[in-house]
Protein backbone atom coordinates (compact mmCIF):
# COMPACT_ATOMS: atom_id res chain seq x y z
CA UNK A 1 0.00 0.00 0.00
CA UNK A 2 1.39 3.39 -0.96
CA UNK A 3 2.08 5.68 1.99
CA UNK A 4 0.24 9.00 1.89
CA UNK A 5 2.37 11.93 3.06
CA UNK A 6 1.15 14.76 5.22
CA UNK A 7 1.85 18.13 3.69
CA UNK A 8 1.92 21.31 5.74
CA UNK A 9 -0.80 23.83 5.08
CA UNK A 10 0.01 27.10 3.38
CA UNK A 11 -0.76 30.60 4.65
CA UNK A 12 -4.25 31.10 6.00
CA UNK A 13 -5.87 33.74 8.12
CA UNK A 14 -3.42 33.74 11.03
CA UNK A 15 -6.20 33.18 13.55
CA UNK A 16 -7.31 30.06 11.69
CA UNK A 17 -3.88 28.70 10.83
CA UNK A 18 -3.56 24.93 11.03
CA UNK A 19 0.02 23.72 10.95
CA UNK A 20 -0.52 20.50 8.99
CA UNK A 21 -3.34 19.09 6.95
CA UNK A 22 -3.85 15.45 6.00
CA UNK A 23 -4.22 14.63 2.35
CA UNK A 24 -6.95 12.08 1.69
CA UNK A 25 -6.05 8.70 0.24
CA UNK A 26 -6.55 8.73 -3.51
CA UNK A 27 -6.09 12.50 -3.80
CA UNK A 28 -3.20 13.97 -5.74
CA UNK A 29 -0.82 13.41 -2.85
CA UNK A 30 2.91 13.37 -3.36
CA UNK A 31 4.49 10.00 -2.81
CA UNK A 32 7.99 8.63 -2.86
CA UNK A 33 6.82 6.10 -5.45
CA UNK A 34 5.84 8.80 -7.95
CA UNK A 35 8.34 10.30 -10.39
CA UNK A 36 9.83 13.64 -9.41
CA UNK A 37 8.29 16.60 -11.25
CA UNK A 38 10.50 18.13 -13.93
CA UNK A 39 10.83 21.79 -13.04
CA UNK A 40 11.85 24.48 -15.48
CA UNK A 41 14.63 26.89 -14.65
CA UNK A 42 13.06 29.49 -12.33
CA UNK A 43 12.24 33.03 -13.30
CA UNK A 44 14.29 34.85 -10.68
CA UNK A 45 12.63 37.44 -8.43
CA UNK A 46 14.19 40.54 -6.85
CA UNK A 47 14.72 40.49 -3.08
CA UNK A 48 14.01 43.82 -1.41
CA UNK A 49 15.23 45.18 1.90
CA UNK A 50 14.77 48.32 3.98
CA UNK A 51 17.53 49.06 6.50
CA UNK A 52 18.81 52.03 8.56
CA UNK A 53 21.73 53.27 6.46
CA UNK A 54 21.37 56.79 7.90
CA UNK A 55 19.76 58.27 11.00
CA UNK A 56 20.01 57.19 14.62
CA UNK A 57 20.79 53.54 13.82
CA UNK A 58 23.03 54.13 10.78
CA UNK A 59 25.86 52.00 12.17
CA UNK A 60 23.71 48.86 11.92
CA UNK A 61 22.40 49.19 8.37
CA UNK A 62 25.44 47.81 6.50
CA UNK A 63 25.45 44.70 8.71
CA UNK A 64 21.77 43.99 8.00
CA UNK A 65 22.24 44.64 4.29
CA UNK A 66 25.13 42.20 4.12
CA UNK A 67 23.37 39.62 6.31
CA UNK A 68 20.45 39.48 3.89
CA UNK A 69 22.82 39.53 0.93
CA UNK A 70 24.66 36.50 2.27
CA UNK A 71 21.31 34.72 2.59
CA UNK A 72 20.50 35.55 -1.03
CA UNK A 73 23.91 34.26 -2.14
CA UNK A 74 23.46 30.96 -0.30
CA UNK A 75 19.94 30.45 -1.68
CA UNK A 76 21.11 31.14 -5.23
CA UNK A 77 24.08 28.78 -4.94
CA UNK A 78 21.78 26.01 -3.73
CA UNK A 79 19.11 26.75 -6.35
CA UNK A 80 21.58 26.56 -9.22
CA UNK A 81 22.40 23.00 -8.15
CA UNK A 82 18.77 21.92 -7.83
CA UNK A 83 16.75 24.12 -10.21
CA UNK A 84 19.47 25.03 -12.70
CA UNK A 85 19.29 28.74 -11.99
CA UNK A 86 19.01 31.37 -9.24
CA UNK A 87 15.85 32.15 -7.29
CA UNK A 88 16.79 35.79 -6.64
CA UNK A 89 17.70 38.06 -9.56
CA UNK A 90 19.19 40.75 -7.35
CA UNK A 91 19.18 42.23 -3.85
CA UNK A 92 17.95 45.82 -3.54
CA UNK A 93 18.54 47.54 -0.18
CA UNK A 94 16.95 50.93 0.48
CA UNK A 95 17.55 53.35 3.36
CA UNK A 96 14.94 53.99 6.06
CA UNK A 97 16.76 56.90 7.73
CA UNK A 98 15.54 55.13 10.94
CA UNK A 99 12.27 57.04 10.55
CA UNK A 100 8.79 56.06 9.29
CA UNK A 101 8.20 58.67 6.57
CA UNK A 102 11.39 58.15 4.51
CA UNK A 103 11.06 54.40 5.08
CA UNK A 104 7.59 54.41 3.51
CA UNK A 105 9.02 56.06 0.41
CA UNK A 106 11.82 53.49 0.24
CA UNK A 107 9.39 50.59 0.61
CA UNK A 108 7.12 52.11 -2.03
CA UNK A 109 10.07 52.33 -4.43
CA UNK A 110 10.87 48.64 -3.87
CA UNK A 111 7.27 47.60 -4.53
CA UNK A 112 6.19 49.98 -7.28
CA UNK A 113 9.44 50.55 -9.20
CA UNK A 114 11.44 47.39 -8.51
CA UNK A 115 8.52 44.97 -8.35
CA UNK A 116 9.65 42.99 -5.31
CA UNK A 117 7.14 40.40 -4.04
CA UNK A 118 8.85 40.34 -0.64
CA UNK A 119 11.25 42.45 1.36
CA UNK A 120 13.33 42.13 4.54
CA UNK A 121 12.99 44.81 7.21
CA UNK A 122 12.82 46.89 9.10
CA UNK A 123 14.88 47.42 12.25
CA UNK A 124 12.76 50.02 14.05
CA UNK A 125 9.30 48.79 15.02
CA UNK A 126 7.85 52.19 14.18
CA UNK A 127 9.27 51.87 10.69
CA UNK A 128 8.02 48.30 10.30
CA UNK A 129 4.47 49.16 11.36
CA UNK A 130 4.40 52.20 9.06
CA UNK A 131 5.74 50.40 6.01
CA UNK A 132 3.61 47.30 6.56
CA UNK A 133 0.36 49.24 6.89
CA UNK A 134 1.10 51.78 4.14
CA UNK A 135 2.94 49.66 1.57
CA UNK A 136 3.35 45.90 2.08
CA UNK A 137 -0.14 44.88 3.17
CA UNK A 138 -2.11 47.08 0.72
CA UNK A 139 0.06 45.75 -2.14
CA UNK A 140 0.01 42.07 -1.12
CA UNK A 141 3.77 42.03 -0.51
CA UNK A 142 5.39 39.77 2.08
CA UNK A 143 7.39 41.64 4.72
CA UNK A 144 9.73 39.90 7.17
CA UNK A 145 11.28 42.16 9.81
CA UNK A 146 14.70 41.18 11.07
CA UNK A 147 14.85 43.62 13.98
CA UNK A 148 11.43 44.89 15.07
CA UNK A 149 10.49 43.64 18.52
CA UNK A 150 7.38 45.60 19.53
CA UNK A 151 4.55 43.41 20.88
CA UNK A 152 2.20 45.48 18.69
CA UNK A 153 3.47 43.67 15.60
CA UNK A 154 2.02 40.38 16.88
CA UNK A 155 -1.51 41.80 16.90
CA UNK A 156 -1.34 44.53 14.25
CA UNK A 157 -5.01 44.97 13.23
CA UNK A 158 -4.26 45.61 9.55
CA UNK A 159 -2.50 42.25 9.30
CA UNK A 160 -5.00 39.99 11.02
CA UNK A 161 -6.58 38.92 7.75
CA UNK A 162 -3.68 39.62 5.38
CA UNK A 163 -1.05 37.55 7.27
CA UNK A 164 1.77 39.26 5.36
CA UNK A 165 3.89 40.62 8.24
CA UNK A 166 6.38 38.24 9.85
CA UNK A 167 9.58 38.63 11.84
CA UNK A 168 12.66 36.51 12.51
CA UNK A 169 13.39 37.93 15.95
CA UNK A 170 11.54 37.66 19.26
CA UNK A 171 8.94 40.04 20.57
CA UNK A 172 9.95 42.31 23.43
CA UNK A 173 7.42 40.45 25.50
CA UNK A 174 10.46 38.16 26.00
CA UNK A 175 13.23 40.76 26.25
CA UNK A 176 11.25 42.85 28.74
CA UNK A 177 10.99 39.86 31.07
CA UNK A 178 14.73 39.09 30.86
CA UNK A 179 15.57 42.76 31.42
CA UNK A 180 13.37 42.70 34.52
CA UNK A 181 14.94 39.45 35.71
CA UNK A 182 18.36 41.04 35.31
CA UNK A 183 17.44 44.24 37.16
CA UNK A 184 15.70 42.29 39.96
CA UNK A 185 18.77 40.16 40.64
CA UNK A 186 17.48 36.87 39.25
CA UNK A 187 20.32 36.37 36.74
CA UNK A 188 23.56 37.66 38.28
CA UNK A 189 24.32 37.30 41.99
CA UNK A 190 26.12 40.65 42.29
CA UNK A 191 23.64 42.75 40.32
CA UNK A 192 20.28 43.80 41.79
CA UNK A 193 18.14 46.93 41.96
CA UNK A 194 15.02 47.76 43.93
CA UNK A 195 13.88 50.83 42.00
CA UNK A 196 14.08 51.87 38.36
CA UNK A 197 12.94 54.42 35.80
CA UNK A 198 12.88 54.12 32.03
CA UNK A 199 13.57 56.56 29.22
CA UNK A 200 12.33 55.36 25.84
CA UNK A 201 12.01 56.40 22.21
CA UNK A 202 8.40 57.32 21.62
CA UNK A 203 7.43 54.69 19.07
CA UNK A 204 6.06 51.12 19.24
CA UNK A 205 9.51 49.67 20.02
CA UNK A 206 10.38 51.97 22.90
CA UNK A 207 6.94 52.06 24.45
CA UNK A 208 6.42 48.30 24.14
CA UNK A 209 9.78 47.43 25.67
CA UNK A 210 9.46 49.97 28.48
CA UNK A 211 6.00 48.67 29.37
CA UNK A 212 7.11 45.03 29.24
CA UNK A 213 10.07 45.75 31.52
CA UNK A 214 8.04 47.83 33.98
CA UNK A 215 5.27 45.25 34.30
CA UNK A 216 7.68 42.37 34.83
CA UNK A 217 9.97 44.31 37.20
CA UNK A 218 7.02 45.29 39.40
CA UNK A 219 5.83 41.68 39.47
CA UNK A 220 9.25 40.85 40.93
CA UNK A 221 8.83 43.36 43.74
CA UNK A 222 10.60 46.29 42.10
CA UNK A 223 9.33 49.85 41.93
CA UNK A 224 9.24 51.81 38.66
CA UNK A 225 9.22 55.52 39.46
CA UNK A 226 8.63 56.76 35.91
CA UNK A 227 8.48 55.79 32.24
CA UNK A 228 9.47 58.82 30.18
CA UNK A 229 9.23 59.04 26.36
CA UNK A 230 11.47 61.14 24.14
CA UNK A 231 10.91 62.17 20.48
CA UNK A 232 11.74 59.74 17.70
CA UNK A 233 13.92 62.29 15.92
CA UNK A 234 17.29 62.92 17.58
CA UNK A 235 17.26 66.01 19.84
CA UNK A 236 20.04 68.34 20.98
CA UNK A 237 19.07 67.87 24.63
CA UNK A 238 16.99 65.53 26.78
CA UNK A 239 17.31 67.46 30.02
CA UNK A 240 13.56 67.84 30.54
CA UNK A 241 12.93 64.11 30.11
CA UNK A 242 15.86 63.21 32.38
CA UNK A 243 14.70 65.61 35.09
CA UNK A 244 11.38 63.75 35.33
CA UNK A 245 12.88 60.26 34.98
CA UNK A 246 15.47 60.87 37.71
CA UNK A 247 13.32 62.98 40.06
CA UNK A 248 12.83 60.16 42.61
CA UNK A 249 16.44 58.96 42.45
CA UNK A 250 15.96 55.47 40.93
CA UNK A 251 18.64 52.83 41.44
CA UNK A 252 18.93 52.34 37.68
CA UNK A 253 17.81 54.10 34.50
CA UNK A 254 16.72 51.57 31.87
CA UNK A 255 17.41 52.99 28.42
CA UNK A 256 15.01 51.77 25.70
CA UNK A 257 16.27 53.83 22.82
CA UNK A 258 18.57 54.06 19.78
CA UNK A 259 22.28 54.96 19.51
CA UNK A 260 21.87 58.56 18.33
CA UNK A 261 19.54 59.44 21.20
CA UNK A 262 21.35 57.34 23.80
CA UNK A 263 24.74 58.97 23.28
CA UNK A 264 23.29 62.40 24.06
CA UNK A 265 21.10 61.59 27.05
CA UNK A 266 23.77 59.44 28.73
CA UNK A 267 26.26 62.30 28.61
CA UNK A 268 23.61 64.63 30.03
CA UNK A 269 22.65 62.14 32.73
CA UNK A 270 26.29 61.93 33.77
CA UNK A 271 27.30 65.57 33.43
CA UNK A 272 24.13 67.36 34.55
CA UNK A 273 22.46 64.89 36.91
CA UNK A 274 25.41 62.84 38.18
CA UNK A 275 23.63 59.61 37.19
CA UNK A 276 25.69 56.75 35.75
CA UNK A 277 23.73 53.65 36.82
CA UNK A 278 22.24 52.47 33.52
CA UNK A 279 20.83 49.29 32.03
CA UNK A 280 20.64 48.84 28.27
CA UNK A 281 18.73 46.99 25.54
CA UNK A 282 19.40 45.96 21.95
CA UNK A 283 18.84 49.46 20.57
CA UNK A 284 21.86 50.87 22.39
CA UNK A 285 24.26 47.93 22.02
CA UNK A 286 26.40 50.24 19.96
CA UNK A 287 30.04 51.07 19.29
CA UNK A 288 28.95 54.66 18.63
CA UNK A 289 27.51 54.92 22.15
CA UNK A 290 30.74 53.54 23.61
CA UNK A 291 32.86 56.00 21.63
CA UNK A 292 30.64 58.93 22.53
CA UNK A 293 30.21 58.31 26.25
CA UNK A 294 33.50 56.57 27.04
CA UNK A 295 34.57 53.18 28.33
CA UNK A 296 35.56 54.74 31.66
CA UNK A 297 31.83 55.06 32.43
CA UNK A 298 30.30 52.29 30.33
CA UNK A 299 32.72 49.42 30.90
CA UNK A 300 30.93 46.65 32.77
CA UNK A 301 27.43 48.15 32.40
CA UNK A 302 24.86 45.54 31.41
CA UNK A 303 22.10 45.14 28.86
CA UNK A 304 19.84 42.64 27.12
CA UNK A 305 19.12 41.91 23.46
CA UNK A 306 17.34 39.37 21.30
CA UNK A 307 20.15 37.32 19.90
CA UNK A 308 21.46 33.91 19.06
CA UNK A 309 23.34 31.35 21.05
CA UNK A 310 27.02 31.86 20.09
CA UNK A 311 27.59 28.12 20.65
CA UNK A 312 24.93 27.17 18.09
CA UNK A 313 26.61 25.50 15.10
CA UNK A 314 24.60 27.46 12.53
CA UNK A 315 25.34 30.74 14.33
CA UNK A 316 29.06 29.98 14.38
CA UNK A 317 29.07 29.00 10.72
CA UNK A 318 27.25 32.21 9.81
CA UNK A 319 29.69 34.40 11.77
CA UNK A 320 32.68 32.80 10.05
CA UNK A 321 31.23 33.16 6.56
CA UNK A 322 29.91 36.68 7.24
CA UNK A 323 33.35 37.88 8.24
CA UNK A 324 35.04 36.06 5.38
CA UNK A 325 32.68 37.44 2.74
CA UNK A 326 32.29 41.03 3.95
CA UNK A 327 35.13 41.61 6.42
CA UNK A 328 32.89 42.71 9.30
CA UNK A 329 34.60 42.43 12.68
CA UNK A 330 31.38 41.88 14.67
CA UNK A 331 27.79 40.66 14.33
CA UNK A 332 25.39 43.22 15.88
CA UNK A 333 21.93 42.16 17.10
CA UNK A 334 19.51 41.29 14.29
CA UNK A 335 22.20 40.58 11.69
CA UNK A 336 21.64 36.82 11.89
CA UNK A 337 17.89 37.37 11.69
CA UNK A 338 18.34 39.41 8.48
CA UNK A 339 20.08 36.36 7.02
CA UNK A 340 17.29 34.06 8.24
CA UNK A 341 14.61 36.27 6.68
CA UNK A 342 16.26 36.15 3.26
CA UNK A 343 16.80 32.38 3.45
CA UNK A 344 13.21 31.74 4.56
CA UNK A 345 11.89 33.77 1.61
CA UNK A 346 14.19 31.84 -0.72
CA UNK A 347 13.06 28.44 0.56
CA UNK A 348 9.42 29.51 0.34
CA UNK A 349 10.05 30.42 -3.30
CA UNK A 350 11.72 27.04 -3.88
CA UNK A 351 8.71 25.18 -2.47
CA UNK A 352 6.33 27.22 -4.63
CA UNK A 353 8.41 26.42 -7.72
CA UNK A 354 8.47 22.74 -6.80
CA UNK A 355 4.67 22.79 -6.69
CA UNK A 356 4.43 24.30 -10.15
CA UNK A 357 3.88 27.97 -9.27
CA UNK A 358 5.15 30.32 -11.95
CA UNK A 359 4.15 33.67 -10.45
CA UNK A 360 5.95 34.15 -7.11
CA UNK A 361 3.72 36.81 -5.59
CA UNK A 362 3.67 37.91 -1.97
CA UNK A 363 0.70 35.70 -1.06
CA UNK A 364 2.30 32.69 -2.79
CA UNK A 365 5.52 33.18 -0.83
CA UNK A 366 3.51 33.63 2.38
CA UNK A 367 1.60 30.42 1.78
CA UNK A 368 4.88 28.51 1.49
CA UNK A 369 6.73 30.23 4.33
CA UNK A 370 5.57 28.23 7.35
CA UNK A 371 5.86 24.86 5.57
CA UNK A 372 9.61 25.37 4.98
CA UNK A 373 10.31 26.92 8.38
CA UNK A 374 8.26 24.95 10.91
CA UNK A 375 8.32 21.33 12.05
CA UNK A 376 7.67 18.61 11.14
CA UNK A 377 10.22 17.96 8.45
CA UNK A 378 13.90 17.24 8.00
CA UNK A 379 16.17 19.90 9.47
CA UNK A 380 17.80 22.15 6.89
CA UNK A 381 20.68 24.24 8.22
CA UNK A 382 21.27 27.85 7.37
CA UNK A 383 24.83 28.98 6.59
CA UNK A 384 25.32 25.62 4.84
CA UNK A 385 24.81 25.65 1.07
CA UNK A 386 24.95 21.86 0.83
CA UNK A 387 22.18 21.52 3.43
CA UNK A 388 20.07 24.16 1.68
CA UNK A 389 20.50 22.34 -1.63
CA UNK A 390 19.47 19.06 0.00
CA UNK A 391 16.42 20.82 1.39
CA UNK A 392 15.47 22.12 -2.05
CA UNK A 393 15.89 18.61 -3.46
CA UNK A 394 13.49 17.35 -0.80
CA UNK A 395 11.01 20.07 -1.75
CA UNK A 396 11.17 18.84 -5.35
CA UNK A 397 10.16 15.41 -4.07
CA UNK A 398 7.25 16.85 -2.11
CA UNK A 399 8.90 16.32 1.29
CA UNK A 400 8.76 18.63 4.31
CA UNK A 401 11.72 20.63 5.60
CA UNK A 402 12.34 22.67 8.76
CA UNK A 403 14.80 25.58 8.61
CA UNK A 404 17.30 25.93 11.46
CA UNK A 405 18.39 29.57 11.31
CA UNK A 406 21.47 31.52 12.25
CA UNK A 407 19.49 33.39 14.93
CA UNK A 408 17.83 30.23 16.24
CA UNK A 409 14.33 28.93 15.69
CA UNK A 410 12.53 30.10 12.55
CA UNK A 411 9.24 28.50 13.61
CA UNK A 412 6.58 31.07 12.70
CA UNK A 413 3.51 30.93 14.92
CA UNK A 414 0.06 32.04 13.80
CA UNK A 415 1.03 35.68 14.47
CA UNK A 416 4.12 35.43 12.29
CA UNK A 417 6.40 35.50 15.35
CA UNK A 418 9.38 33.34 16.27
CA UNK A 419 11.11 32.81 19.61
CA UNK A 420 14.86 33.30 19.72
CA UNK A 421 17.24 33.46 22.71
CA UNK A 422 17.75 36.65 24.72
CA UNK A 423 21.31 37.49 25.64
CA UNK A 424 22.70 39.43 28.58
CA UNK A 425 25.67 41.53 27.46
CA UNK A 426 28.04 44.15 28.82
CA UNK A 427 30.15 46.98 27.51
CA UNK A 428 33.89 46.33 27.50
CA UNK A 429 36.89 48.57 26.98
CA UNK A 430 36.49 48.48 23.21
CA UNK A 431 33.13 46.88 22.42
CA UNK A 432 30.57 44.53 23.93
CA UNK A 433 30.69 40.98 25.26
CA UNK A 434 28.04 38.34 25.88
CA UNK A 435 27.65 37.53 29.57
CA UNK A 436 25.07 34.77 29.15
CA UNK A 437 22.16 33.57 27.03
CA UNK A 438 18.60 32.83 28.15
CA UNK A 439 17.08 30.14 25.94
CA UNK A 440 13.62 31.08 24.68
CA UNK A 441 12.07 28.07 26.38
CA UNK A 442 13.51 29.10 29.77
CA UNK A 443 12.06 32.63 29.80
CA UNK A 444 8.92 33.07 31.96
CA UNK A 445 5.82 34.46 30.29
CA UNK A 446 5.87 37.50 32.63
Amino acid sequence: MTETKTIKAGGMNRRRFVQTAGIATGAAALSSTLPMRVIAKPNAIPLGQIAPMTGSAAEFGPFYRDGAKLGMMHINQAAKEVFGGPIFSKHIAEDTNTLPTPAIESARKLVEADGVPAYVGAWSSGVTVATATSVAIPNNVLQISNGSTSPLISVLPEDQEADLLFRTTSSDALQGVVAAQLAAGEILDDYKHKTAATIYVNNPYGQGLSNAFARSFQMRGGTVHAQIPHPEEVQATYSSQLAVALKDDPDVLVCCSYPGHTSTFLREARDTFGMTSWQFVDGNKSSKVLESVGADVLKGQLGTAPGSNPENDVTKAFAEQFKGEFGHDRVPPFTTSAYDAAVAIGLAAARALAQGEKDLTGPVLRDNLRPVSNPPGATVRGADVDSLAQGMEMLRKGEDIDLAGAAGSVDFDDNGDVKTPIEVWKFTEDGTETVGVQAAGDIPSE
